[in-house]
């Protein structure tokens, strides 16, 4: 069953926002090289990326990438969720070959912020995720991240 256990119940609702979380492939340290880290945040915020959907918050550890996103009207979270990692692998690909022909895991962990969470608190743990992993002692040390509040 497997990744598709994952996909049980998920649903796909307009100004919702999720939290979206989807690995690398075998959980490689592909953005622990600064110069793939800082084109897959380029490509990854890049307007073509969002024009259907908002993104929030978000950060891209060496091995996986989390963000907080407010789903449009005229798109889905499987739809969101694919442009991005498609658009991304295509581009890190053409930038840096050696990354390999594969870049992202084929699934993706998503959960619906419930009404009673504060969007700022949810954004603030996902900008945090470097200081938890003790990457950085501060947020304001580590390279690949933003939010739209800063």
């Amino acid at each position: 069953m497997g990744h598709a256990r994952l996909r049980i119940g998920r649903q796909s609702l307009t100004g919702q926002v999720y939290l979206i979380t989807f690995a690398t492939v075998d959980r490689a340290r592909t953005f622990a090289d600064w110069a793939v880290a800082a084109e897959a945040c380029r490509v990854m915020s890049a307007t073509p990326a969002w024009q259907r959907s908002r993104l929030l918050a978000w950060v891209l550890m060496p091995d996986h990438w989390h963000g907080l996103v407010e789903l449009g009207g005229f798109d889905s979270l499987p739809t969101c969720v694919g442009r991005l990692k498609g658009r991304s692998a295509r581009l890190l690909r053409q930038a840096h070959p050696g990354i390999g022909p594969t870049v992202w895991a084929p699934a993706y962990h998503d959960r619906a912020l419930r009404a009673e969470e504060r969007l700022v608190d949810a954004a603030r743990y996902v900008v945090m995720n470097p200081v938890r992993a003790g990457l950085v002692r501060r947020v304001a040390d580590y390279p690949y991240w933003d939010a739209v509040w800063v």
